[in-house]
């Protein structure tokens, strides 16, 4: 558990700090599952809460190894709360698939394998998501300390969490799992991370660099900008407060924004862009002085920044060039680790979309993660 002697600043609260629990449950076998809010802090160095799962195994047990769920892209305010869903405490269900009922993509893949291997698994949501706040989208540091954060919460409740950690990520998600090995040590207290699987990573910095796929309207404007892209600017001028969104959004763009953030799921919000895009005219107008600013600060926030502590396994969707995060940006993040002295192992798996990717390369990923302890 992260020592409350650790130094934090100014925090009023230190982070893992579990402020309420309830028992929840869930169609697991063998697994009693826990929603809980507890105290984080973001990469600019403020306090936040957020909400999240943690399951466990129902035989008692100590000194468990413990693995980090960092979920995809939902959106940027309640209504994406993954936890807050029907029955969360499940396998993944993604949007796009026939059986899916809900606006989001939530549930944990291999959940029920990870139970039985005798894993603690933790879930964030991620601040915003179910917190006050609109959530920092793409701030891939602040969603690590979330998904870590998590972690010393459940570590201080009665279900036999031990230091050894993995992490799993995917989209989204994956940019957290990979700025989770970037972190500082004396971020991790006693934790010790011994692998993390970033699957189908959208990494900020790689993104902005190769303005193909959801950045398409960086360089086109007569694409409508993608809802990734449009959150990406939003949740970087709530992570970074200096940012103002005047300075990359058009009048219609803000108004989108300040209406839709916490009502509308990414699906929706993308759908919207769209009509409105069509309808109404632009949504981005980039001030070109500001962007060095701008810049700066989706480096700061972003993954492939240090040397990750620990080995790295990417899980690569090829499927069409990448259907979400091209292929480019995942072959990117892979290079930037590599230049950075980092291991890294890439597995890719042509035949999955982003979608169908988790499920696909859960069993490789767990098995991975095992070999680790």
């Amino acid at each position: 558990m992260l020592s409350a002697s650790r130094a934090f600043g100014g925090f009023m609260t230190t982070p893992g700090t579990v402020l309420h629990s309830e028992s929840i449950a869930t169609s697991i076998a063998n697994a009693t599952a826990w929603r809980i809010r507890y105290a984080t802090c973001d990469e600019s160095g403020r306090d936040q809460e957020s909400t999240g799962l943690v399951v466990a195994p129902t035989r008692s047990g100590t000194d468990r190894p413990v693995l980090t769920w960092c979920h995809g892209t939902t959106g940027l305010g309640d209504a994406s709360c993954p936890s807050a869903q029907h029955d969360p405490v499940r396998e993944l269900t993604t949007y796009f698939t026939e059986n899916a009922s809900a606006q989001i993509d939530y549930g944990i893949p291999g959940l029920q394998a990870m139970i039985d291997g005798g894993w603690i698994v933790c879930a964030t949501d991620y601040q915003g998501l179910g917190t006050p706040g609109m959530h920092q989208y793409m701030v891939s540091r602040t969603q690590a300390r979330d998904a870590l954060n998590i972690v010393h919460a459940a570590r201080s409740m009665d279900v036999g969490a031990g230091t050894k950690l993995g992490a799993l990520g995917w989209s989204q998600g994956g940019g957290t799992a990979a700025a989770l090995a970037e972190l500082d040590a004396a971020d991790f207290g006693d934790l010790t991370l011994i692998g993390t699987v970033p699957m189908s990573p959208g990494v900020t910095s790689i993104a902005i660099s190769h303005p193909a796929g959801p950045a398409a309207a960086l360089t086109d404007p007569t694409v409508a900008p993608d809802s990734h892209l449009i959150m990406m600017l939003a949740g970087c001028a709530a992570g970074f407060p200096s940012l103002a969104l005047s300075d990359v959004l058009s009048p219609l763009g803000i108004r989108i924004v300040d209406n839709a953030w916490n009502i509308q799921p990414v699906h929706h919000l993308n759908d919207t862009l769209a009509r409105l895009f069509h309808l109404e005219g632009p949504i981005l107008q980039v001030n070109k002085n500001a962007m060095p600013e701008w810049l700066a600060a989706f480096t700061r926030g972003s993954a492939a920044r240090v040397k990750p502590m620990c080995p790295v396994l990417m899980c690569q969707d090829s499927f069409g060039d990448g259907t979400v995060v091209p292929v480019a940006w995942q072959q990117g993040y892979a290079d930037a680790v590599t230049a950075l002295g980092g291991t890294i192992t890439v597995r890719d798996y042509p035949k999955d979309d982003h979608f169908s990717l988790p499920q696909s390369c859960i069993g490789d990923a767990l098995s991975w993660l095992q070999s680790k302890l």
